[in-house]
C-alpha cells in the first residue's frame, strides 16, 4: 500500500479546495427555492441539485472546522424527513474561518457542489457540499440534533452494491439502500452528527492524528485485536476512521486492541485518505489493551532461519538503526539470513548520482553487533541510478544479511545491475551463473521498480537459493470506498508481470533440480489470496507459507483498519512437502503507533 509517510496536502483535512478539476457538476446553474438539507442530499450519492444555487436552506450548526484547507461548518436539519436514504446533514464550505458557532440556527444560500477528494482521477466518491455560501443567523444557543448511533446492529454485513455497468462500474447513480449495504448506510449519514461508543482500535494512531476503530467487535477479529482482511469479497464493514476537530496534541495515542471508552461524537465526513470519517467534536477516553511486541523463537542448531524485513527507506541519516537492530536481535532472534527491503544509498534521498549503500548497511550491522547480535556479512547489487522507483534519489534496493558463523554465501562473479542471472546444471545440481545477481533486469516488468536479487547459500552442506523481492507498490489503485465497485487495481498489471518473471526463474531452477530448496521472499505488495500470489505460486513451483498460519494471524501490515498480507515467504515443494518448517509473522510494527517501519518482519525456519 502507499506509505503512510507519503506527502499529504494537509493533515487532518479532506484536502479540499473546491476546484473545477475535482468537482462533479451535472446540471447548468439554476435557482431552487424551499429546499431542505435532505433535498440537497437526495437518495443517491450525487445531489439532484448539483451545480444549482439553493436558497435559505435551514439547519443547526453541529460543528465547525477552522483549520486546514477545508474550512467550513456542518449543517443539520432538526426536522428530518421519513426517508432513511436521505442524509439530514451537509458540509458548508466557507474557504475561510467560519463565522458561525455550534448551536446556531442558520439559513444558507449557495451552490451545491459534488467535491471529489483527490480529484476525479482518484475514483473516489464525492462529498456533497454547499459552496460560496451566504449565511444568515436566525438564533443562537440551540440544541444540536442528537447523534445517530453507529453500531454493529445498524451497519449491514454486505459492503457495497455492484457498480452500474452502464456507468463504468460507478455506484454514484444507484439509489441508496442503507439497510442492505454498509457504504450506502454511511452515505445516508454523510454530514450528520453521529456517535460510536466503546469501540476497539484496529489501526493505531498515525502521524496525521488519525486512527481506525471497528463498531463490529467480532468481525474478522485477529488474535491481537485487529480486523483481518482475508479476501476481496470479505470486507470489514465495521471499520471507521476517526479524526478530531480538537487540538492535535490532545488526540489519543493508541495501539491496535486499545479501546475508546465512552462516546465519540461528531459529523460524518468523507475524505481522500480512507473515505467515511467521524470527525470528532468529542473523543472517547483511550483504554490500554496491553498489546506487546512479539518475539519469535530462536532457530535450533539444524534449522535455517530466513527472514524478510522492510526497513522503510533506511539511510545513514535515520535515527532508527538501534531500534531496527534490537528488532532483529531481540524479536527476530538473529535469523541466519535476512532479506532487507528499502535500503537506501549512502546519502538517502539526495539525488546526486550516489548508488552505493555500504554506509547504510554497515551502520545497521554495527548496531546489530552493539545489540548483542552476530556480525552479519552482506551482499547486494547496486541499482542503476534513479531506475528502481521509491523515494527519488534514494535508490532503494534489496540486501542480503547473513551470519557467516551459521551460513555461507556462494560468491560467483558476473552479477551486475543490468546483467541477468541464469541457471546452469553442474554435477546434476542447479547453480546460479552469478551470485548475487539480478533476475532479468532489462525486462519491461521492472520499469521504475526494484529488480529481484538472487543469491546462493550453503547451510550444513546443503544449497539454498534465495530470491529477494520488492514488487510494484499498490499506489494508484482505487480505494475500497471508491465510487467504482469493485475498485480498479491498476497496479496489478505490472505486479502480475513481475510475478510471472519470478515464477519463470524458479521454474528454471526446478527444471534442473526438482528437489532444490528455493525461497522467494520480500515485500510482494500484494495479498496471499491475490492474483499476484497465484502467479508466483504457478503450478506448484512455490507456495506462500503464511497460509500455514491460522486465518486470524495472517497479516504483516495494517492499513485503514484492515490487517493484511503484503510481505510473504514462498517456498519450493522440497521445503513444503518436507513439513519440517515453521512460519512466524512477528508483529513488532504494524499494530503500534511508535513503529519504525509500517511492515512486520516474517521468519521461516526449516531443515534443508
Amino acid at each position: 500500500m502507499p506509505s503512510r509517510s507519503s506527502a499529504r496536502l494537509a493533515a487532518l483535512t479532506v484536502a479540499a479546495v473546491c476546484g473545477a478539476a475535482s468537482a462533479v457538476v451535472l446540471t447548468s446553474p439554476a435557482h431552487a427555492d424551499s429546499v431542505r438539507v435532505h433535498d440537497v442530499q437526495g437518495t443517491t450519492r450525487i445531489s439532484p441539485f448539483a451545480g444549482q444555487k439553493v436558497t435559505d436552506v435551514p439547519g443547526i450548526v453541529t460543528a465547525t472546522r477552522a483549520y486546514g484547507s477545508s474550512k467550513g461548518f456542518w449543517l443539520q436539519d432538526p426536522d428530518p424527513d421519513d426517508d432513511p436514504a436521505t442524509s439530514e446533514g451537509v458540509f458548508v464550505f466557507t474557504s475561510s474561518t467560519p463565522k458561525v458557532a455550534v448551536g446556531d440556527s442558520v439559513t444558507v444560500t449557495g451552490t451545491v457542489t459534488e467535491y471529489v477528494p483527490g480529484g476525479a482521477s482518484s475514483g473516489n466518491q464525492s462529498l456533497t457540499e454547499i459552496t460560496k455560501p451566504a449565511v444568515t443567523t436566525v438564533s443562537t444557543g440551540n440544541a444540536v440534533p442528537a447523534p445517530t448511533v453507529i453500531d454493529a446492529d445498524s451497519v449491514p454485513d454486505a459492503y457495497t452494491p455492484q457498480g452500474d455497468s452502464a456507468a463504468a462500474g460507478s455506484v454514484n447513480g444507484l439509489a441508496l439502500d442503507p439497510s442492505a449495504y454498509a457504504l450506502d448506510y454511511y452515505e445516508s449519514l454523510e454530514g450528520m452528527n453521529v456517535q460510536v461508543a466503546d469501540v476497539r482500535v484496529v489501526t493505531a494512531t498515525d502521524p496525521y492524528s488519525e486512527l481506525w476503530v471497528t463498531v463490529k467487535p467480532g468481525e474478522h477479529r485477529s488474535r491481537r485485536g485487529g480486523t483481518v482482511y482475508g479476501s476481496y469479497t470479505s470486507q470489514n464493514t465495521g471499520r471507521l476512521q476517526i479524526q478530531s476537530l480538537g487540538a492535535t496534541a490532545d488526540f489519543p495515542q493508541v495501539n491496535v486492541g486499545d479501546t475508546l471508552k465512552g462516546s465519540t461524537t461528531g459529523p460524518l465526513d468523507f475524505n481522500q485518505y480512507g473515505g467515511y470519517t467521524l470527525v470528532a467534536s468529542r473523543l472517547g477516553t483511550p483504554a490500554d489493551g496491553g498489546l506487546e511486541r512479539e518475539t519469535t523463537r530462536r532457530q535450533a542448531r539444524g534449522e535455517l532461519a530466513v527472514a524478510t524485513y522492510n526497513v522503510e527507506n533506511l539511510d545513514p541519516s535515520d535515527a532508527t538503526f538501534d531500534r531496527h537492530a534490537a528488532a532483529i536481535v531481540n524479536h527476530l532472534r538473529s535469523p541466519d539470513i535476512v532479506s532487507l527491503e528499502e535500503i537506501q544509498d549512502n546519502d538517502g534521498a539526495k539525488d546526486d548520482g550516489t548508488v552505493d549503500a555500504d554506509r547504510t548497511v554497515s551502520k545497521l550491522i554495527d548496531a546489530i553487533v552493539a545489540a548483542g547480535g552476530p556480525t552479519y556479512d552482506w551482499r547486494s547489487v547496486n541499482p542503476v541510478n534513479d531506475q528502481d522507483g521509491g523515494e527519488p534519489g534514494g535508490n532503494i534496493r534489496q540486501v542480503f544479511l547473513f551470519n557467516p558463523e551459521r551460513v555461507s554465501f556462494v560468491d560467483r562473479a558476473g552479477g551486475g545491475p543490468t546483467t541477468a542471472v541464469g541457471v546452469t546444471k553442474v554435477h546434476g545440481k542447479a547453480r546460479l551463473t552469478a551470485s548475487p545477481g539480478r533476475i532479468d533486469p532489462a525486462n519491461a516488468a521492472w520499469s521504475n521498480s526494484r529488480k529481484p536479487l538472487a543469491g546462493e547459500f550453503s547451510f550444513r552442506g546443503e544449497t539454498v537459493f534465495v530470491i529477494a523481492n520488492h514488487l510494484n507498490s499498490k499506489g494508484g489503485d482505487q480505494g475500497l470506498t471508491s465510487q467504482y465497485q469493485p475498485p480498479v487495481r491498476s497496479s496489478e498489471v505490472q505486479r502480475h508481470a513481475q510475478a510471472t518473471v519470478v515464477n519463470a526463474f524458479v521454474k528454471d531452477i526446478l527444471s534442473v533440480q526438482k528437489n532444490a530448496d528455493v525461497i522467494a521472499l520480500g515485500d510482494m505488495n500484494d495479498f496471499e489470496f491475490s492474483g499476484t500470489a497465484r502467479i508466483l505460486e504457478g503450478d506448484g513451483e512455490l507456495w506462500s507459507a503464511i497460509e500455514s498460519l491460522p486465518r486470524n494471524e495472517r497479516y504483516t501490515y495494517d492499513y485503514q483498519g484492515n490487517q493484511q498480507v503484503l510481505d510473504q515467504i514462498l517456498v519450493s515443494p522440497a521445503i513444503r512437502r518436507g513439513g519440517d518448517f515453521e512460519y512466524d509473522s512477528v508483529h513488532i510494527n504494524s499494530e503500534f503507533r511508535d513503529q519504525i517501519s509500517d511492515h512486520d518482519p516474517q521468519v521461516l525456519r526449516f531443515r534443508p
